[in-house]
């Protein structure tokens, strides 16, 4: 039971970070704190524009929240290219890039924050995301999957810390060529399917078996060669006749051979 005074709910977390922060800051700080503060100011506007709303944004991490996955991966695209068009004005060692995380889970709200496992998760798959990149969890995947026109890699299950199961993890991919694909999933794969499918490759098994057998039958059969009257020791009798061989008398008794 929830306790008194938290509300829980449903909602997709996205999470942002600066890649390579304390480089830049130690090469520059004040550069650095202005290209942030733009750089935020660009984060939180293309998050209202998806209908979301940003919860926190300490130092170089931003923390936002959306009714909608589908929102919330357009929401972190839009943000990508974006930074990636205003980086192009500054040199390669002074490029900021973000690596975003995003998650569907059950939170707790307090007030205007969330706290519990679907914010952390978020941030551990920010953690796993490429500079530049945005990496999902299975949740959000399920529920995004045909509805974008975007590709997703399969990154398999991950430990992360503090988290007590690994999370499933898989990232958007934005090439054109790539959408619609999903690379490096096995699906159906569980317990039940591959029961059947080893079922299934066993009963093709036994019918190529006896495709194979009818045919070397065949074949064999083909060999077989006629009977000929010619080669018969002697010549068939023009009526109908029966022919009837001597019996061995094996019981070993005598009295016995009478019906030999």
């Amino acid at each position: 039971m929830a306790e008194e005074g938290f509300k829980r709910k449903l909602t997709a977390i996205l999470s942002a970070d600066v890649e390579g922060y304390s480089r830049l800051m130690g090469e520059d700080e004040e550069a650095t704190v202005r290209m942030l503060t733009a750089y935020r100011e660009v984060l939180t506007s293309l998050v209202q524009q998806h209908n979301g709303r940003v919860i926190d944004s300490p130092g170089d991490n931003l923390l936002a929240e959306f009714a909608s996955v589908v929102d919330t991966v357009q929401c972190a695209v839009a943000v990508q290219k974006e930074i990636k068009a205003r980086n192009v004005e500054y040199p390669e060692n002074r490029r900021m890039q973000f690596r975003i995380g995003i998650n569907l889970g059950d939170v707790i709200q307090e007030e205007d924050r969330v706290y519990g496992d679907g914010v952390n998760i978020a941030a551990r798959l920010e953690g796993l995301s490429e500079p530049g990149g945005i990496c999902i969890s299975k949740t959000a995947f399920d529920h995004i999957e045909s509805k974008l026109p975007y590709g997703y890699e399969f990154l398999g299950d991950q430990s992360v810390k503090n988290i007590a199961r690994p999370v499933r993890a898989y990232r958007v991919l934005l090439e054109p060529e790539a959408a619609g694909k999903v690379i490096g999933e096995k699906r159906f794969l569980g317990r039940f399917s591959r029961k059947t499918a080893m079922a299934a490759i066993i009963v093709l098994l036994i019918v190529a078996g006896g495709l194979i057998g009818w045919n070397i039958y065949l074949q064999q059969s083909k060999k077989v060669e006629p009977a000929s009257i010619e080669k018969m020791a002697f010549p068939l009798p023009d009526k109908p006749s029966i022919a009837v061989l001597p019996f061995d008398n094996i019981s070993g008794d005598p009295g016995q051979d009478y019906i030999a």
